[in-house]
């Protein structure tokens, strides 16, 4: 199924995000109701900068009560050992049968480095060149089991074909990892990585490695432009272009009922606020804009963050989405049981297993 005028279907998220609710139970409701809205996946935020519940953590909870919605947590990068960060995505892509992501972050404050004693903080241009290396050593990692490394030979008592077992040994600017992994290769291959490019140091990052960008844009030319950019700097890099998703970040105030947009807010654009990109007004708006915005091909579709949580998921699922699939923009159904079929991504070939590379 393809949209209107040859383009492809949006692909739509949304963020669980919600204050002081350290009750996982809390987050498993809106997750099965964007499940229902057949949304490509949730994203959880995490940082060392407030309190807060442990993102990946909740996630695996909310793993076993959904079924094909893919889930997100943010992890850090900074402050946390890669190959740890690498063996928690991998064990939720597991949990999950093949649903999870990674949106990678950096913790750039000197109140966060004292929670750990380790170092003091760095620019953040240093932290995402680190972020990137932490990327392309999970990778590796993820691949050093191949797919058929587990043999469970009760009769020899043999559980791996350590032949198909391969170090890594990859040495980053902060951190050097042998390997191989102590999870065996996830589900996908690879677990889908996320990462918010809107900031300068964020984006070689997110076009080098990243199969979903996220950008905080204000209008469908500035959308275009940061897509295009990405995407050549992703052609630059040796990707084929069209493997990168971007999808624009928007926080949503639904408000009570179905409205006009304020003005600032309907087709012409959303608000820039401190939180970022703002739409306020109703369900029916929103979908104009989200249509609007994907028929000038500026976007592959939308990362939406609720003002109150379960309000506006609500509205969104049963307003907005609806409306979208209604008019052939949004799929009903899930066409695969992974993340990356939601999103139409193929499952990366095995490094060391196409290449041969030696133990």
């Amino acid at each position: 199924m393809t949209a209107p005028h040859g383009r492809g279907l949006l692909h739509l998220a949304a963020a669980l995000d919600q204050q002081a609710a350290f009750d996982a139970a809390s987050y498993v409701g809106p997750a099965q109701l964007a499940e229902r809205g057949g949304l490509d996946f949730v994203t959880l935020g995490d940082t060392f900068a407030r309190p807060g519940p442990d993102a990946l953590a909740v996630l695996s909870r909310v793993a076993p009560a959904t079924r094909r919605i893919g889930l997100v947590p943010t992890v850090t990068t900074t402050h946390t050992e890669p190959f740890h960060v690498q063996a928690a995505v991998a064990t939720l892509d597991w949990v999950s049968r093949g649903r999870a992501g990674w949106q990678l972050d950096v913790s750039t404050t000197e109140g966060e480095a004292r929670l750990f004693g380790r170092r003091h903080a760095a620019p953040a241009d240093a932290l995402w060149r680190e972020a990137g290396e932490i990327a392309e050593v999970a990778a590796r990692l993820w691949d050093s089991w191949e797919d058929d490394a587990e043999i469970r030979d009760e009769a020899t008592g043999r559980f791996v074909d350590r032949d198909k077992l391969h170090h890594v040994d990859f040495r980053g600017a902060t951190f050097f990892v042998k390997g191989p992994s102590i999870v065996p290769r996830p589900p996908q291959g690879h677990p889908v990585r996320v990462v918010d490019a809107t900031e300068g140091p964020a984006r070689r990052v997110a076009a080098r490695y990243a199969d979903v960008a996220l950008v905080r844009v204000v209008g469908p030319a500035q959308a275009r432009a940061v897509r295009a950019e990405l995407r050549d700097a992703a052609a630059k890099f040796g990707r084929r272009p069209d493997t990168l998703r971007v999808l624009a970040s928007l926080v949503v105030d639904l408000g009570d009922g179905e409205r006009a947009a304020e003005p600032g807010h309907g087709g012409g654009g959303p608000r820039q606020t401190a939180q970022g990109p703002l739409y306020r007004g109703g369900p029916v708006d929103l979908a104009e804009l989200i249509a609007a915005w994907h028929a000038s091909e500026a976007v592959d579709g939308f990362h939406l963050t609720p003002v109150e949580p379960h309000r506006d998921l609500e509205r969104l699922v049963n307003g907005t989405v609806a409306l979208l699939q209604h008019r052939g923009l949004f799929r009903t159904f899930y066409p695969g049981s992974t993340l990356r079929e939601h999103l139409g991504l193929a499952r990366p070939a095995n490094q060391y297993a196409v290449t041969g590379g030696a133990s």
